[in-house]
């Protein structure tokens, strides 16, 4: 595939997430001086957006405004992901009962990605985006997620993860991550702390549903410390609100 595609479709979705953060109109300027793009480039692409309906230019202000077809675009996703807003529920509940971030992730090919948080109401708090991603066989969520595979799928999808990896300080053992998967599977849940992050962790568990075939996890994430203060807590709100929201007779 050329870069140059690779690279354009890269700037619109840089462009529209841009968009996101600041939630107001954007002028020519503000966007090549944002992402340091030739003038000319960023001219070319957001002409581009307005010509296939997905940005609006004002000539008074000279400023360009996202369109009602970009919420058009993802308005099914939430649903056909959280359901009748069964998800939603249980992640507010959580948020509530624990105070800490709570996360929903899926596996996106050899990662696990964030596509739902809400962040903790604490000034310390585990921060993620939605859409951010972790490698599957080395972060806590990741790990929950590969305990719903079998052993052979897991031992398939590791030996891709090392294939890719370019650093063998980074490349996964499979003994020592089959251990950690049959503890998971034992215990129900996954306490990690300091995988990804040094001071800060994860308690999850499985939803006992899937998603147009995407396997499920919530987590529960914070500063260590507190992790592990309330671990008995966090587990509980964890059992009694999957079972609330998400019982399995429904499913």
């Amino acid at each position: 595939m050329s870069e140059e595609v690779i690279k354009t479709a890269r700037r619109l979705f840089e462009i529209l997430e841009y968009f996101d953060v600041v939630q107001r109109p954007l002028s020519l300027k503000d966007v090549a001086g944002r992402f340091d793009y030739p003038v000319s480039s960023a001219s070319a692409l957001l002409k581009s957006m307005v010509v296939l309906g997905y940005l609006d230019y004002d000539r008074y202000s000279r400023t360009y405004m996202p369109t009602m077809r970009i919420v058009q675009l993802g308005g099914w996703v939430q649903g056909a992901l959280f359901g009748e807003g069964s998800i939603v529920s249980l992640m507010k509940y959580l948020s509530k009962e624990t105070e800490e971030t709570i996360s929903i992730g899926t596996q996106s090919d050899l990662y696990m990605q964030y596509i739902h948080t809400l962040p903790s109401p604490h000034t310390i708090q585990f921060a993620i985006q939605p859409g951010t991603i972790r490698p599957l066989a080395r972060s806590g969520l990741g790990w929950l997620i590969l305990s719903a595979r079998s052993d052979e799928m897991i031992e398939k999808l590791v030996r891709r993860i090392n294939i890719e990896e370019d650093d063998p300080k980074h490349r996964v053992d499979l003994v020592d991550l089959m251990q950690r998967i049959r503890e998971i599977r034992a215990n129900g849940y996954v306490i990690s702390l300091h995988t990804v992050t040094v001071g800060a962790g994860v308690i999850g568990m499985l939803l006992p549903e899937r998603r147009h075939g995407r396997i499920l996890a919530v987590g529960v994430g914070g500063p260590v410390v507190r992790l592990v203060e309330q671990r008995d807590q966090i587990l509980q709100a964890l059992r009694a609100g999957i079972d609330r929201f998400l019982p399995m007779d429904e499913h």
